[in-house]
């Protein structure tokens, strides 16, 4: 009798185990938390004699299991998002976590040249090479090449300029050996590449990566922003309205406790982004006065296509209302 009912709570053990931790093909999202700005951005000798705050807003992302998958049909605070909702076609772990953190470095540093520029200071951008942001599965660079290189000469000449890299692969043919400087875990490597076409490229010839141009950013004062484990674009616009409250000796809170969200783009606008409506319901819960929330353009033809969608301005103010 003993054995049975220890034999019993193992397998509810078990089941349970199962419900709260077994992973699905799915993520789960919900409201996340408000973090202030004013310690995670620091601008030498910056104002910080300021009433109000502006805040940071995220939402919580992590992979579905039985439990959470049966609990998000039942709440307004969870959304089941399917993988392609979250993950490029191919991408695991360690480059979707690249790309996240690639997105919140581009996002600072437009965040940064945005802000001088309204304050009207100068800034200093040079380039040092190219990032890898994924590398394409089956072309020249597939298991020489990882996510998170970063390409520092080709044929042992220097990239720094802008265009450089694309072009010095522009003119090569299919065959040719290319030697690829590389720096990885913060030492240097020569990788032997030989160029062929990118799958799905339409006859196009490459190493077959997704990069991005490394830029360095040089200001005075000198602006640093600590953000350890948060990743993606959509806090450059608390960053930039953060950045301009400490260059400038004005109060741009007047004395609010501000949130926002949204992607600061290099002209200056504000891209759409997602998750609004999480990001409202986090504010609520932390007391946030104000909210700003891109008012993005959606063409009709998008609405016609995609009924009941939403500019992320009319999802917030539906889910503050």
């Amino acid at each position: 009798m003993k054995m049975k009912r220890i034999g019993l709570y193992a397998i509810a053990l078990l089941f349970l185990l199962f419900l709260f931790i077994y992973p699905l093909d799915a993520y789960i999202s919900k409201p996340g938390g408000a973090y202030d700005l004013e310690p995670i951005v620091e601008v030498e000798g910056g104002d910080k004699d300021d009433v109000g705050t502006f805040n940071l807003m995220t939402i919580s992302i992590g992979k579905a299991t039985p439990f959470s998958y049966v609990a998000s049909k039942f709440s307004d605070r969870m959304k089941v998002l399917p993988i392609s909702k979250v993950r490029r076609e191919g991408e695991n772990d360690k480059e979707y976590n690249i790309r996240q953190k690639k997105l919140m470095s581009d996002s600072q540093f437009n965040a940064i040249t945005v802000a001088f520029s309204k304050a009207g200071i100068p800034v200093d951008i040079t380039y040092d090479g190219v990032f890898v942001v994924s590398v394409v599965k089956g072309g020249a660079s597939d298991g020489k090449l990882e996510a998170g290189d970063k390409i520092r000469a080709i044929d042992d000449v220097q990239l720094n300029e802008a265009g450089q890299f694309a072009s010095s692969i522009s003119g090569k043919v299919e065959g040719d050996n290319v030697k690829v400087t590389i720096e990885r875990d913060e030492k240097l490597r020569d990788v032997e590449i030989i160029l062929s076409e990118i799958p799905k490229s339409e006859g196009r010839i490459g190493l077959g990566v997704e990069f991005q141009e490394y830029r360095e950013l040089a200001t005075d004062p000198k602006v640093d922003i600590h953000t350890a484990d948060i990743g993606g674009p959509s806090a450059g616009l608390m960053f930039t309205l953060e950045i301009m409250n400490q260059l400038l000796d004005e109060d741009l809170t007047k004395g609010y406790n501000i949130a926002g969200t949204g992607e600061m783009l290099a002209d200056g606008t504000v891209g759409r982004i997602g998750g609004a409506d999480f990001k409202i319901m986090a504010a609520d819960r932390e007391g946030v006065e104000l909210f700003f929330a891109p008012d993005d353009y959606l063409p009709e033809e998008v609405r016609k296509k995609n009924p009941g969608i939403m500019t992320n301005y009319e999802e917030a103010v539906k889910t503050a209302e």
